[in-house]
């Protein structure tokens, strides 16, 4: 039980909704203009959210082990505890860990690859490819501190169109982007990940500093860092609007401002209380769509 306690709490579960909610998005939007689906199609769903939270704990476990192996991840770190620098786990543990999630990963997106065809493929790869270049090379993505494009991406538009896409495959219809908009629905999706990222990146950012990471904050400063986190906030009731017109959905902005405004203040540990927040934030997303629903 114990090992099981400790795996959950390596796979970062606070971080999943990331992954979940875009997919989410993507079925309430299809459902919306299509009605109820045929069991291929909810089989599919069902593997697309599999699929995609595999995706996200390899991500995650890939991150963990490069960011201990180059010394970015130290014992008593401010933010949530990593089991490599804290010595629980062994390499070879964390590297079987990869292995299970990156088979589980392939082996739920080759049905999807079925259903969906060649734009499928070409997401799955990319988010395997990305997954790695996170921060497994020496030109990865969140040392180069360009990160944010690809979460904005992976866990935001792509995710949530490839959801829509494959629903539609399944049920033998043709996606309509024009009246769908699953890009513009899971932009914000993907607004709200980039928070995660950012508040994440101004907690590290001395330590990155340290460690060679040029995220964001380390390039341009904390106060800049946070005028861009304003300008990403500002941004999430304009998507709402053009996925949804008028409506509950635009209301995304009251917990995103607080979340920003908690942003502000805080210090040391209390960053963590935020990403807390911001994986609260994307629920809220997704139940205001469905209030827009009703």
């Amino acid at each position: 039980m114990s090992s099981i306690k400790l795996w959950f709490r390596i796979i970062r579960p606070q971080t999943l909704f990331a992954s979940l909610c875009p997919v989410l998005v993507g079925l309430i939007v299809t459902h919306m203009l299509i009605g109820p689906t045929g069991s291929l199609a909810r089989l599919t769903a069902v593997l697309t959210a599999v699929s995609a939270l595999a995706l996200q704990v390899l991500s995650n476990l890939i991150n963990d082990y490069y960011d201990y192996k180059r010394g970015t991840d130290k014992q008593g770190r401010v933010g949530f505890k990593r089991a490599l620098a804290e010595g629980t786990v062994r390499e070879k543990s964390m590297l079987t860990a990869c292995c299970v999630a990156l088979i589980v990963a392939v082996a739920s997106g080759a049905f999807l690859c079925y259903i969906g065809g060649w734009p499928i493929v070409a997401i799955g790869a990319t988010a395997l490819l990305f997954a790695w270049l996170y921060t497994a090379t020496p030109y990865s993505l969140s040392y180069l501190g360009i990160a944010d494009v690809f979460v904005f991406l992976y866990y935001g538009v792509v995710a949530s169109w490839g959801t829509a896409w494959l629903q539609y495959q399944a049920d033998g219809l043709t996606l309509d982007l024009g009246k769908i908009k699953p890009i513009y629905a899971g932009a914000v999706c993907g607004l709200i990940s980039m928070c995660v990222l950012a508040i994440n990146n101004i907690r590290d950012m001395e330590d990155d500093r340290l460690a060679g990471k040029r995220t964001i904050p380390v390039r341009v400063g904390k106060k800049r860092a946070l005028g861009l986190l304003g300008v990403v906030v500002l941004l999430m009731p304009v998507f709402a609007w053009l996925a949804f017109g008028h409506g509950w959905t635009e209301a995304v902005i009251i917990p995103a401002g607080i979340l920003f405004y908690n942003v502000c203040k805080a210090e040391g540990k209390q960053y963590n209380l935020c990403l807390l927040q911001a994986g609260i934030l994307n629920v809220i997303y997704v139940g205001l769509i469905l209030l827009d629903c009703i």
